[in-house]
């Protein structure tokens, strides 16, 4: 057996609901999970929320609420809404709530204090809430933060820093040798270019009274509490336990083949920097893949809850369904760059792809097998030419689609599934079954070329089952229900499907139209 894999997404903070954005993360690391999991691989799905961030408290001041009752309600928002794509982690994370994460923080804190890596100084600088860290003028656009379009608060107070300048040379060595990949190429050349040009020393605490009282409490300094990256990073770590060890730690930490963190760019340089810095210091192994996704947009706007500018998933979902938008997000958004959404772009996906692509397949495909041969797959005849064609375009599905997952190009991925699904669609159009139907009754080469046709489309048909399960979970297991498959471990040569008895299905993928 494969050694372990660790997959995450990253944990939001919760001063406001989910929007697409975060659906596509979700999306994006469970379709690397699925994957993983269906080449036998042990596989640990981490998620949370950041629950101690200063802009949750600010939220619920604004609101008049207590920070607690707000926390609770927009987590639970999120856990609803991985609910709702399908996506089950095996460890979600709150880290307002989850003592294992408390006592996970405080283990790393002391690890880097132990190592002389954590000093405290009075600091006065300007501070944006909404990216929770200090900004120098260089960073400000006509005085405001670039991202988040305020100006950032003048702070001055005693904070605790990390000596993030001492790993400067280690970072970039990791990030240059092979240790931690960051993926798409572009990224991993910003994230070299910034330790380059030098590391300075980062706060990472924040007065407990400025804070409210919100937060885990610095070790031996109640008046001080963990600034959100130290507390929010070390949340991978501690959905396993935490570094003080236990089987799951050393399984799928210590010992993993891969731990994988998905993120968007707005914070690659917390997940490429920071994190393995802190890593180093606090003698523990560093991420192996950062995968960089970039932004959603709405009309050219970065969707964002402290914007405003917001695209609400589950509304999506309610209307269209959930594979609908999971489709749309794996086979039409880009891995890497920002993607612009609108819902007639949903639409049209799924009803090209999905209503009149595999759809239409499935339906040719089983309605010809309960016509033609009382719903029961036959053994094939002599194959010729175009089975070969067929069986070739399906092990090159197979190939090409799990090549590009384990590259982190899900919509690459998606397209060698469906050119399988065209090939198919094209098979059946050039061997006319329903013309060999005609004369089978009487002709015996006919009969045995309608098996031989039947047979391998049904083949094809299996596989696309077994291929588009990282993709369309639910969708996966309906096709397999239809087919008779007992599992999704059925190859692409086609033999395995002799004998199945095939069911009458509803319409896959009826077509949707807009719902403005």
């Amino acid at each position: 057996m494969t050694a372990p894999v660790f997959v995450s997404t990253t944990i939001p903070y919760v001063n406001a609901r989910p929007h697409l954005g975060h659906a596509f993360e979700y999306v994006q690391t469970d379709v690397y999970a699925r994957h993983a999991r269906s080449r036998g691989e042990q596989v640990f799905l981490s998620s949370g929320t950041d629950e101690n961030s200063l802009k949750n408290v600010r939220a619920a001041r604004a609101g008049g609420e207590p920070v607690r009752d707000l926390v609770d309600r927009h987590a639970a928002g999120f856990t609803a809404l991985l609910s709702a794509l399908g996506v089950v982690p095996d460890r979600f994370v709150r880290t307002s709530a989850d003592a294992d994460h408390a006592a996970g923080a405080t283990a790393v804190w002391e690890r880097m204090a132990a190592r002389g890596d954590i000093y405290s100084r009075f600091y006065e600088g300007s501070y944006c809430v909404g990216c929770e860290q200090f900004l120098t003028s260089a960073d400000l656009v006509s005085g405001c933060c670039p991202v988040h379009r305020e100006q950032p608060v003048a702070v001055r107070e005693r904070n605790y820093f990390f000596r993030l300048s001492r790993y400067q040379d280690e970072v970039i060595a990791a990030l240059t040798d092979g240790r931690t990949r960051v993926t798409p190429a572009p990224r991993a050349n910003e994230m070299l270019a910034m330790a380059r040009a030098g590391l300075a020393d980062i706060s990472v605490s924040r007065s407990a009274e400025r804070a409210g009282g919100w937060g885990i409490p610095v070790p031996g300094d109640p008046g001080q509490v963990m600034y959100v990256w130290v507390d929010a990073l070390t949340s991978y770590v501690n959905a396993l336990g935490g570094p003080r060890g236990g089987e799951l730690y050393d399984r799928f930490w210590q010992g993993a083949r891969r731990r994988v963190h998905v993120l968007g760019k707005d914070v690659a340089r917390f997940h490429a920097v920071y994190w393995p810095a802190m890593l180093m210091s606090a003698g523990l192994p560093l991420p192996t893949d950062l995968v960089v996704h970039g932004h959603i947009t709405s009309a050219g706007q970065k969707l964002s809850k402290t914007s405003g500018t917001v695209v609400d998933p589950v509304d999506l979902m309610d209307r269209y369904g959930a594979e609908a938008l999971r489709y749309l997000m794996l086979a039409d958004f880009s891995p890497w760059s920002d993607t612009d959404f609108t819902e007639p772009r949903l639409v049209a996906r799924y009803n090209d792809d999905l209503a009149n692509g595999l759809g239409n397949l499935v339906d040719r495909v089983t309605a010809m097998l309960h016509r033609y041969r009382g719903g029961t797959v036959p053994p094939p005849g002599t194959p010729g030419a175009p089975e070969a064609g067929l069986l070739a375009a399906a092990t090159t599905a197979c190939h090409a689609s799990a090549e590009a997952f384990d590259r982190f190009e899900h919509r690459e991925a998606v397209a060698h599934v469906w050119d399988l699904v065209r090939r198919t669609n094209a098979y059946l159009s050039e061997r006319e079954p329903w013309r060999l139907a005609r004369s089978a009754g009487e002709d015996a080469a006919a009969a045995a070329a309608l098996d031989t046709v039947l047979h391998h489309a049904a083949g094809a048909l299996a596989t696309v089952a077994r291929l588009i399960d990282p993709v369309l979970p639910a969708t996966a297991g309906r096709l397999r229900e239809v087919l008779g498959l007992r599992d999704a471990a059925h190859g692409p040569d086609g033999v395995v499907v002799t004998g199945l008895r095939v069911g009458t299905p509803p319409r896959l993928f009826p077509r949707l139209e807009l719902s403005w």
